[in-house]
């Protein structure tokens, strides 16, 4: 883990707590995209697999699971999805489950994990942008009513990990990468130094001067989006579908080789 993260927390003994097996776990939110501040939980994200026995059922299963807790006087934020779960979001261009899965920030991997990071590349297209586009947007209407620096960040961040995504075919989350990548306004890192020394506070910009620039680069998201050379549907989609059959039918079998 990153000196960012040494907060005294165990987070691998979290993974370890689960009721079901973990397959990968990382570290998202603000330390991810690299405007952490001193007082920012711990985003935790990962996939955990369920027994194929509870999806079969009749019972509903638990294919999210969502918790919020302090440890260590650290807020923690663990949301995992069924394997299953999590490669449908990869296969329907939601480029926040990527993010998670390519996060350096590693706390628990494995070789289905690794085998899934070198099947996320053929999950990549065009129509990725309509994700980040549609973040930022929330985004910003966010930061409209608010003010507050915390949701400007996140529209920067989301419309250059877009632009990036569409010229290079590279899932970037961090946003101090970033900006030595993407043209970008040269605020943008006082604004992020000043995220790391506050978790809220308002952002002291002019709003017209943001706005022309928010606005600049939708129109850069969009040509990018126009000329990508990312193809326009997954190419991966079998191959994922064998994956997951064969992950959840392993674990199984070695589940009644315990028992």
């Amino acid at each position: 883990m990153t000196d960012a993260l040494d907060l005294g927390t165990d987070l691998a003994s979290v993974v370890a707590e689960q009721p079901d097996p973990v397959l990968f776990a990382t570290v998202s939110g603000a330390h991810l995209y690299g405007f952490p501040s001193r007082d920012s939980d711990v985003d935790l994200r990962g996939v955990h697999l369920l027994p194929t026995a509870e999806l079969v059922g009749l019972r509903e299963p638990e294919e999210t699971r969502s918790r919020m807790w302090l440890r260590d006087g650290v807020e923690m934020d663990l949301v995992t999805h069924d394997l299953r779960k999590f490669v449908t979001l990869m296969l329907r261009r939601n480029g926040y489950v990527l993010e998670q899965l390519l996060s350096p920030l590693v706390v628990h991997t494995g070789e289905e994990h690794r085998e899934l990071v070198s099947l996320a590349p053929g999950v990549l297209t065009r129509h990725h942008a309509h994700h980040y586009r549609g973040f930022a947007s929330t985004q910003w209407r966010l930061f409209e009513r608010t003010g507050e620096l915390k949701p400007l960040l996140y529209t920067f961040r989301v419309l250059l990990t877009g632009i990036h995504l569409m010229r290079s075919g590279e899932v970037q989350a961090d946003l101090p990468t970033l900006v030595g990548q993407v043209a970008s306004p040269d605020y943008l890192p006082e604004l992020i130094a000043e995220k790391a020394e506050r978790e809220h506070g308002t952002a002291d910009v002019p709003r017209d001067r943001v706005e022309a620039d928010v606005e600049r680069l939708h129109g850069v998201l969009d040509e990018a989006q126009d000329t990508s050379a990312l193809p326009d549907a997954p190419s991966v989609r079998d191959a994922l579908h064998d994956y997951v059959v064969r992950v959840r039918l392993d674990a199984d079998r070695r589940a009644a080789v315990v028992s």
